[in-house]
């Protein structure tokens, strides 16, 4: 019995009940997917190809793969370590660590790109002292790729995290008995066990990346192959070629589409049986 059919079956056994749960249900679903099938849609025009392959929105794509990428392998490199402290350490002021790293998640975009102005800005807290050195950040790619890094790896910490407490106490403790030092416990026991976790939350912080605009916008500003990531090129298409930025729209929810079926897929190859 296919799927559907058990589901019409259930719902035909249950009487009226089942009701109180899909109406709900189906008005959310509704909200969240008839915009996207209306941008769908509205993108099947003769010109969509051309607008997809244009110069401009070229650029915007490379430039959010490259900067995205370099944000998730921040993520990675640094993110790695800090949530396993987080999750296998006691130590004074964890908690306020925590609550330092799940903050931006929290925080409006507008916001994060206003904290990182202030800090780095040419007149920021720290930006005096860099130009001192002829460093400026603002306006630049690497301006995109801090906004990006703010916004997103606290996700990959946070999914990392989990995965290492999820980790059973006893395997670490037999791996201190057989004589393993802290790295050996990570690299041989850890970090085969947490895989799924780790890359999963890479995923969901590379999908965050691709789709950071405020943060970026404040920060990097909107400069044509400098700055202008895809967020921000549909943003200005939509003031000066609406054709542009429905393109760009529709490549960047196919892009966020794979990569959450491939999170998908992965949980269940990675499911117990």
């Amino acid at each position: 019995m296919s799927s559907l059919r058990r589901f019409f079956h259930h719902l035909a056994s249950n009487g009226h009940s089942d009701w109180i749960f899909i109406v709900p249900s189906l008005i959310l679903v509704a909200l969240l997917g008839l915009p996207l099938l209306a941008l769908i849609l509205h993108s099947l025009d003769k010109d969509f190809l051309s607008y997809a392959i244009s110069p401009s929105a070229l650029t915007a794509l490379r430039l959010s793969l490259v900067t995205s990428l370099i944000s998730v392998t921040i993520a990675i490199i640094f993110g790695t370590p800090l949530a396993y402290i987080l999750a296998r350490w006691k130590f004074f002021g964890k908690g306020f660590v925590e609550l330092l790293i799940d903050l931006p998640v929290a925080l409006p975009p507008a916001v994060a790109g206003l904290a990182l102005l202030i800090a780095f800005g040419r007149q920021g807290l720290f930006g005096a002292a860099l130009s001192m050195f002829g460093i400026s950040i603002p306006f630049t790619t690497t301006a995109v790729i801090m906004a990006q890094t703010f916004v997103s790896a606290p996700l990959y910490v946070r999914a990392a995290r989990i995965g290492f407490a999820e980790v059973d106490i006893q395997m670490e403790e037999a791996a201190h008995v057989e004589g393993a030092n802290q790295w050996q416990l990570f690299s041989e026991v850890m970090f085969p066990l947490t895989g799924r976790a780790l890359i999963g939350g890479a995923i969901l912080t590379w999908t965050r990346a691709l789709g950071e605009f405020g943060a970026t916008i404040l920060f990097a500003g909107n400069l044509e192959g400098v700055t202008q990531t895809m967020p921000l090129a549909i943003y200005l298409g939509f003031e000066r070629n609406l054709g542009v930025a429905i393109a760009l729209s529709v490549m960047l929810v196919g892009v966020s589409v794979v990569l959450l079926l491939l999170t998908r897929r992965l949980e269940k190859v990675h499911q117990p049986k």
